[in-house]
């Protein structure tokens, strides 16, 4: 079972200053997808093959994320990625996990799609929120 949210891990590790976001210069963040079956949640702490998919135009870790540095708005702090596109791809997904590969793949965020996706043959794309203060992917009101 897949079920969204940041990982409770992360949440303490951004207190000792673990992941480092800014665009350009930050660590490398990556986003694997997963079957429907696997189990992700608020007790992930690393990345994992186990029910990561497998298919055309997927490679096991997933795909490096672009991080857009974060900001404030009012009382909020955020943070987001760039879309991310699997061209030409063959596979299912049912969610996603982003981990910092730079920091040991401690995991950031658990991704649900709330039902199976397939494509075959056309592009996979994990568009991100909006960047602001209600909407942006990481953000501590």
């Amino acid at each position: 079972m897949i079920t969204q949210g940041l990982v409770t891990s992360f949440k303490q590790q951004i207190l000792v200053a673990t992941h480092n976001f800014t665009a350009t210069t930050g660590d490398a963040f990556y986003i694997a997808l997963y079957d429907s079956s696997a189990t992700l949640n608020s007790d992930t702490t690393v990345y994992t093959t186990s029910g990561e998919i497998t298919g055309t135009g997927y490679t096991a870790g997933g795909a490096l994320l672009t991080s857009i540095t974060p900001t404030t708005s009012g009382s909020t702090a955020m943070g987001s990625f760039a879309d991310v596109t699997w061209s030409t791809a063959t596979f299912t997904a049912g969610g996603a996990l982003i981990y910092n590969s730079t920091q040991g793949n401690k995991a950031v965020a658990v991704l649900s799609f709330g039902n199976d996706k397939t494509v075959s043959g056309i592009d996979f794309v994990v568009t991100f929120p909006t960047m602001a203060s209600t909407t942006a992917i990481i953000r501590f009101p």
